[in-house]
């Protein structure tokens, strides 16, 4: 477990658990509710996308689920989502689209993107429909499953990278947004 002052919560590991997330795996054709807009299929998106998976985000007022401190790679969702939220002008211009996904329901997806004023849209898999099919890695607390941190960089639905574990999430997307140097064309 490694914790430094600029993270004080324990970094996420390599378990392999997305090592099968390969390049050319196809993406399942399931629909997730979005914060805003028609619902979305990932694997129907005929465009370039970021699509960061994150496990939980808070709510002010409210306790984080049991352990959350922890456990390894829990803590960070808020400050992930709002660096991509910082950065979504650039991913755009580099003509990258920018999805987040969880397990939460849209009702509180919605509560946090309209808190943190997220641009782009997160996305609802509460019956990790998404997360199953994809074999996505989890991990579980308080009796509730919550989908492990990664990163997917998709084209026209097909998977063509796949970063896993993410650290530090505060600064992973202008670690990403500074690996797409170049506007695409």
């Amino acid at each position: 477990m490694v914790i430094t002052d600029a993270y004080p919560w324990p970094a996420p590991i390599n378990d392999g658990a997305a090592q099968h997330l390969i390049a050319g795996t196809r993406l399942p054709d399931i629909t997730l509710t979005a914060t805003h807009g028609a619902p979305v299929t990932l694997a129907r998106y005929q465009e370039r996308a970021v699509i960061f998976i994150y496990p939980f985000t808070g709510t002010p007022g409210h306790p984080n689920p049991p352990d959350w401190d922890t456990i390894p790679g829990a803590h960070g969702s808020t400050p992930e989502a709002e660096g991509f939220r910082d950065h979504y002008a650039e991913f755009q211009s580099r003509d990258t689209e920018v999805f987040g996904v969880s397990s939460q329901s849209i009702d509180a997806q919605r509560a946090f993107a309209s808190r943190a004023g997220l641009p782009f849209q997160l996305l609802s898999d509460a019956t990790l429909s998404f997360a199953d099919a994809l074999r996505l890695p989890t991990f579980e607390t308080g009796g509730v499953r919550y989908l492990k941190r990664l990163t997917l960089y998709v084209r026209n639905g097909i998977i063509y990278r796949t970063i896993y574990p993410v650290h530090p999430p505060q600064s992973h997307a202008a670690t990403l947004l500074s690996e797409l140097t170049t506007p695409a064309g």
